[in-house]
């Protein structure tokens, strides 16, 4: 494990925003930490930087416990926390440059990084007229100057426009794809499923799961999706005929699966009874949706 966390806690004053966290970010993967905001994301990121003391609980990363490795495990991450610290009245070349200097590293690392973040027709232009995704992928060029191990980002897509989250997840992919581990914060939970290869999910404080994205999905029974000219009589007819619908829209009614004949008993009860049916199919729920069946079921708990 490239993170590891036990019993982590912390609170600001009496009021306890971290509670008993524990996290394990595999070696190579895209950790997708989901939460609401307020949830304790920033809180526990700033702890794995230690740029909060650690209230209860130890943080382990690279194997190392963090405290008293802080100088050694620091060294090999890179880190941008929601809006990167860059010079505005600066090029993105300088602005590389001057971080190279104080890290001390060549400028050809330069050159490298603004390449693999697709700045290198940007370099000489000033950070200030850059779009939020070109400041986006600058500030991720700063934190990977130093050829960090594991690159921590703090909601780096928030206020991006769709071809900016896009930008984000393809740079991200690649740099998992050279052997880096990338954890990343955020409640934009459709974005993380499409890059994430391990997720956690952290409400009021408390982790409610933490697995792969297979795991999610596999812990929620999947739907079967019908697409009819009519979901308010299919629903009723279904019900009559003791299936359970979970859920009708304007265009789709959604029924709990259990069995690929199931599908075609209700796709010939809907035609049989005059419902035409558009499309019938098995589906998992998306991460929003388990998301909110958990997070829900913690509060009801």
């Amino acid at each position: 494990m490239v993170i590891q966390t036990e019993g982590l806690s912390f609170s600001f004053g009496n009021q306890q925003v971290v509670k008993s966290l524990s996290l394990q970010v595999p070696a190579g993967s895209i950790y997708g930490f989901l939460g609401p905001n307020g949830a304790g994301k920033t809180t526990t990121i700033k702890m794995l930087l230690n740029l909060l003391k650690t209230g209860q609980g130890s943080i382990r990363v690279f194997g190392l416990e963090l405290q008293s490795n802080r100088i050694e495990i620091l060294k090999q991450i890179g880190s941008l926390i929601e809006q990167p610290a860059i010079y505005l009245h600066l090029t993105g070349r300088e602005n590389l440059m001057n971080r190279a200097m104080l890290l001390q590293v060549s400028d050809a690392k330069v050159d490298e990084m603004l390449k693999l973040v697709q700045l290198t027709n940007a370099a000489d232009k000033k950070a200030g007229q850059y779009s939020l995704g070109m400041k986006q992928r600058l500030g991720i060029a700063l934190a990977l100057l130093n050829d960090p191990k594991l690159l921590i980002l703090d909601e780096p897509t928030n206020g991006l426009d769709p071809n900016g989250i896009i930008e984000i997840r393809e740079l991200l992919v690649r740099l998992v794809a050279t052997g880096k581990t990338v954890f990343i914060s955020s409640h934009l939970l459709a974005e993380i499923e499409k890059m994430a290869t391990h997720v956690g999910i952290i409400n009021n404080g408390q982790l409610m799961f933490q697995g792969t994205i297979g795991d999610l999905q596999n812990i929620s029974q999947p739907l079967i999706s019908i697409e009819t000219d009519n979901t308010v009589d299919a629903a009723n007819l279904l019900t009559r005929n003791n299936f359970i619908v979970t859920e009708v829209g304007q265009d789709h009614l959604y029924v709990p699966f259990i069995s690929k004949q199931q599908i075609g008993e209700i796709n010939s009860l809907l035609v049989q009874n005059g419902v035409t049916v558009y499309g019938i199919n098995k589906q998992h729920k998306d991460l929003e949706r388990l998301f909110l069946d958990i997070t829900t079921t913690s509060n009801l708990i």
